[in-house]
């Protein structure tokens, strides 16, 4: 079927439509940017033709050099024999207009923190500029820690992740906002490698995948590191480290925020007497929590 379109295939249109066909055809799942097959040919198309990712329109019936056609016939023929997320085809993922460089060494960043980021966590955040220090942990690509130091802008912000590889990326997406003055990479097992510092902002997005959704993963999400995803029997081994420990990594008037995916209900019977405070995201109020210092003293 590929040999056969190399030569009948002439369009942005007629790739559009073959890569939307194929896709359906074989089952793929979505979820790492996209929700649809359109969305995720449209994506995986634009990008390899070095086109604007918002502008499909005006070059759908531009004909196709035989070089275009064939660079754009792999990239659809790799999503689907290596269920590959797009992701990792392009080198690239987005979290609003912030672009990230990202590969099987981290997981797609795609969490919900980013938009609160967004936002300067308004209003649990009076003065943005107040905030002098903050600690991402679980940092991965580092996408949340860059937010971070943008959002406030006289924050020094510590990114923590116990995978060296995991570093190595986030390293390279620091040097490309030209952030190595004000955000430091931390290898570390939790807290363990930040011992004495606090901070007034704690955020993190840590492994949260119960093990029954961790034994039915689709694919896609099988070629990203496990380490990243898998959160013990319910989803709340690491949740539970931050609870106890994040405490005397805070400030006085310190603020601690997490996501925890769809694990609201066992986090709240397993904590009863913590008021947790649920954020308002795109997604609902059930994934991300809010605590001050104080809640958890």
């Amino acid at each position: 079927m590929f040999e056969q379109a190399k030569s009948e295939l002439s369009t942005l249109r007629d790739l559009m439509r073959f890569a939307v066909s194929r896709f359906n055809e074989a089952g793929l799942f979505y979820g790492h940017g996209t929700d649809n097959a359109w969305d995720e040919a449209a994506y995986l198309l634009l990008h390899t033709l070095h086109l604007p990712l918002d502008q499909l329109d005006p070059f759908i019936d531009a004909r196709l050099t035989g070089d275009e056609r064939a660079a754009l016939l792999k990239v659809i023929e790799r999503r689907i024999s290596e269920r590959l997320p797009a992701a990792y085809l392009t080198n690239e993922a987005w979290l609003g207009d912030y672009s990230f460089y990202v590969d099987e060494r981290v997981i797609v960043p795609r969490s919900h923190i980013a938009e609160l980021l967004h936002e300067q966590l308004s209003p649990w955040v009076e003065d943005p500029w107040a905030v002098g220090s903050v600690l991402d942990l679980c940092t991965g690509s580092g996408c949340l820690a860059i937010l971070a130091a943008h959002a406030f802008p006289e924050a020094r912000v510590d990114a923590v992740d116990l995978s060296p590889e995991a570093l190595a990326v986030a390293r390279h997406n620091v040097e490309d906002y030209e952030l190595g003055t004000r955000l430091r990479l931390v290898q570390s097992n939790g807290f363990a490698g930040i011992q004495g510092r606090q901070y007034d902002l704690i955020i993190s997005n840590p492994p949260y995948v119960n093990a029954k959704s961790m034994a039915a993963l689709p694919e896609e999400f099988r070629r990203e590191p496990e380490l990243a995803l898998a959160g013990g029997k319910d989803g709340l081994d690491l949740v539970r480290i931050i609870l106890r420990e994040a405490p005397s990594h805070l400030k006085t008037e310190g603020l601690l925020v997490v996501e925890i995916g769809h694990n609201r209900d066992e986090l709240e019977m397993a904590f009863p007497d913590i008021p947790f405070i649920w954020l308002d995201t795109s997604a609902g109020d059930r994934h991300v929590f809010l605590l001050r210092r104080e809640d958890l003293v």
